[in-house]
């Protein structure tokens, strides 16, 4: 999916939301468990009936890879059954990874190519070489990780260095590095919603670039805030709820649990759409 491609499925579906398919068989409805595959039913389930209020989804592969070949295999079919039911939505392999380049040329072939994501994220800390293989599959994404929302962030993350004879946070010399890597066509930035306050930060160092942006909701990241600080003129934001729309019911009506959740957010983001013009 092109970023143009994107930005016009933010204008007509007045959403920017992204769902996350981090399936926890401790959770599943009961009654899947019953069903050969029950994480690709759940998945199904949830991709039919959010379909309309979302852009993007995003599995999470350790969810499918705590299930060994099974998992796999639910991981497989839920790409598929996106691809070709909804080819209009934007999909990310949530897989973190990142090595040296020919293990990093590998990580891309598998998610990029054999299962046919839009985009993966990964993880810079080993540098350029260890980032190019992926960028380098034609009309694919990356969605490189810059500041997340957990608190361990504080540990690194944050921590001010001296670069080019001044100081600067060690995230935002990520991001003034990692830029002249790609382009505003093929690489996003993950941002955590609990730090929304650096948005603006942040958007002085790359006012283009699209930001995915979990820790809305569960985690207590604040819409308002993450909109206030970090929309551009584009939209520029993939807000990812997971837990919030996945388990928002946990009987044989969750799918109809999760619509109305993934409504009510898309409602308030098309608020904040309207408001900015976009």
């Amino acid at each position: 999916m092109t970023r143009q491609e994107l930005i016009q499925q933010i204008k007509q579906k007045r959403s920017f939301l992204c769902v996350g398919l981090d399936p926890d068989m401790e959770k599943i409805p009961s009654h899947l468990l019953r069903t050969e595959d029950p994480v690709f039913e759940f998945n199904k389930a949830i991709i039919d009936a959010t379909h309309e209020y979302c852009v993007a989804y995003k599995p999470n592969s350790a969810f499918y890879e705590a299930n060994g070949l099974k998992g796999w295999n639910s991981l497989s079919k839920t790409i598929a059954y996106l691809n070709l039911n909804y080819p209009d939505h934007f999909t990310i392999a949530d897989a973190k990874r990142g090595d040296i380049g020919n293990t990093s040329a590998m990580y891309a072939k598998a998610f990029l190519q054999e299962l046919n994501f839009d985009s993966i994220t990964v993880a810079p800390y080993m540098g350029n070489d260890s980032v190019k293989p992926f960028l380098q599959v034609k009309n694919k994404w990356v969605i490189l990780l810059a500041l997340t929302s957990n608190e361990g962030a504080y540990d690194f993350q944050t921590r001010v260095i001296s670069a080019e004879k001044e100081t600067r946070k060690l995230y935002e010399q990520v991001l003034q590095t990692s830029k002249e890597w790609g382009t505003p066509e093929n690489l996003m930035y993950v941002v955590g919603a609990t730090k929304a306050e650096m948005l603006a930060e942040i958007r002085k160092i790359m006012p283009g670039h699209f930001l995915l942006v979990p820790g809305v909701g569960a985690q207590g990241g604040s819409l308002a805030d993450v909109c206030k600080y970090g929309m551009n003129k584009d939209c520029g934001l993939l807000i990812n709820s997971s837990r919030g729309i996945l388990y928002a019911g946990k009987g044989e009506d969750f799918a109809d649990k999760a619509k109305e959740e993934a409504k009510i957010i898309r409602e308030e983001m098309k608020a904040y759409l309207d408001k900015a013009g976009i």
